[in-house]
């Protein structure tokens, strides 16, 4: 009964590590450590309607179609940790791959997304 009671104990203490191994992206408590800790820069690749309706403060617009020929443009310190934010996590884990292609070794994508934030209460600004 002891063996039982202590192996459940450890699967529950190991699930919350096991469950986040499936869901890739900052979390949002992790986000706002990076931002506040570190300047992290945000570049938010949704389109321009979306951007206005509500984004992370101080994020920088440049839409996923531009990424790839404006981002080193957008955000030139390549040192500093870069977030990249969309909806719901899909487009900047596209927007991920990109960066990390062009030498932005501290490139992360918020998992979830804006959709995960705003589910966090975290301020957004409009444009």
């Amino acid at each position: 009964l002891l063996v039982l009671v202590a192996f459940s104990s450890g699967v529950a203490l190991l699930l919350p590590n096991i469950s986040s191994l499936g869901a890739p992206g900052l979390s949002p408590t992790q986000a706002v450590l990076l931002i506040n800790r570190e300047k992290a820069n945000i570049v938010d690749v949704r389109d321009a309607d979306e951007f206005a309706t509500g984004h992370l403060i101080g994020a920088k617009h440049l839409p996923l179609n531009r990424l790839q020929d404006d981002l080193a443009k957008t955000v030139s310190d390549k040192k500093r940790p870069l977030i990249l934010v969309c909806h719901s996590g899909m487009r900047s884990q596209k927007a991920l791959v990109i960066a990390k292609a062009q030498g932005y070794e501290q490139a992360h994508s918020l998992g979830g997304g804006l959709k995960i934030w705003q589910e966090a209460n975290l301020p957004l600004e409009k444009a």
